[in-house]
């Protein structure tokens, strides 16, 4: 007799259905019109009330039917009884009729290290720059982000009132990525997507050495993953430490399993074990392609400003 769907592909179901009730959160957030934020350490390191609602939200919906999980969030809250209408226990059942990649079908719950970001570019959210926002669920086996789901809340919102709004994407490692359509950059052009929000001399430098055709200045780690893998950019590049495990796990998956690379700034893969520190404190490189391209011209002075 067949076995049911495996833990890895349950799970995936399961955050696809949370990622896409976080969306409609987010959207109803801003409809009601009052955003809450607070500046949590900085005037650009902003939290609002989209941030804490969608964290309950997802972290609550999965500790319910995944108990063992580990599941880190973006945002510190406090232990609190959850609204029931911010839980979702449903699961996208088309995720569940795929097979599962063979080399993850024995993972156990308690393998699993979930990796949350609620609201990934929260300052743009509260400026209006709808498109750069996504809700991040990253899953991590053995410190290696092999699952991922991005909801872009915001999908479609320029394109008129019969639109529909949002779009969940998610990828599990060995078996493909979906909900989107894949294209590469122009040949031969070297777009650079960046930070918006975040610069510095560092990040200016390194951008200048990819000699850059265009450069992009956007919110969102996964917006601009999402910039690579629909042609808009060549090259996310990001030579500072401002980017932690939570903006990075999710769109990882997703460019890795359409033969994309992301690393950091060395070259070297991004861990994702439950006590590994929160900060990718030597940056980001992401590829769609020719990744050496870019790797080679990163300068020797950001390599030594930027220690792992």
């Amino acid at each position: 007799m067949a076995s049911g769907p495996t833990v890895l592909m349950r799970l995936v179901a399961s955050a696809y259905s949370i990622a896409q009730k976080a969306g409609m959160i987010v959207r109803r957030v801003i409809s009601e019109g009052d955003l809450g934020i607070v500046e949590k350490t900085c005037a650009t390191d902003l939290q609002t009330k989209a941030d804490r609602l969608v964290q309950m939200s997802i972290c609550s919906s999965l500790v319910r039917k995944f108990p063992k999980l580990t599941i880190i969030g973006e945002e510190d809250l406090p232990p609190e009884d959850v609204d029931q209408e911010l839980i979702e226990d449903g699961q996208w059942e088309e995720i569940l009729k795929k097979p599962c990649p063979a080399q993850y079908r024995a993972i156990k719950e308690e393998d699993l290290v979930v990796w949350v970001d609620p609201l990934d570019g929260t300052k743009e959210y509260t400026e209006g720059l709808l498109d750069n926002v996504t809700v991040l669920i990253g899953i991590a086996y053995e410190g290696k982000a092999i699952a991922g789901i991005i909801n872009q809340p915001y999908y479609n919102y320029q394109a008129g009132p019969e639109a529909v709004l949002g779009r969940t994407i998610w990828a599990v490692l060995g078996l493909g990525a979906f909900g989107f359509q894949l294209k590469e950059a122009p040949a031969g052009k070297h777009i650079i997507t960046t930070t918006r929000s975040h610069g510095s001399q560092l990040v200016t430098d390194c951008v200048q050495a990819m000699e850059p055709d265009a450069v992009l200045r956007v919110g969102g780690a996964g917006n601009k993953i999402i910039q690579l893998i629909e042609g808009k950019a060549s090259a996310y590049v990001f030579a500072s430490p401002g980017c932690k495990k939570w903006d990075t796990c999710a769109p990882e998956v997703i460019l890795h399993a359409v033969g994309g690379k992301l690393t950091d700034i060395h070259g070297n893969a991004l861990q994702y074990n439950k006590d590994v520190k929160h900060m990718n404190s030597a940056g980001v490189l992401a590829v769609l392609r020719n990744y050496d391209y870019y790797a080679s011209r990163v300068p020797e002075s950001v390599k030594k400003a930027l220690v792992p």
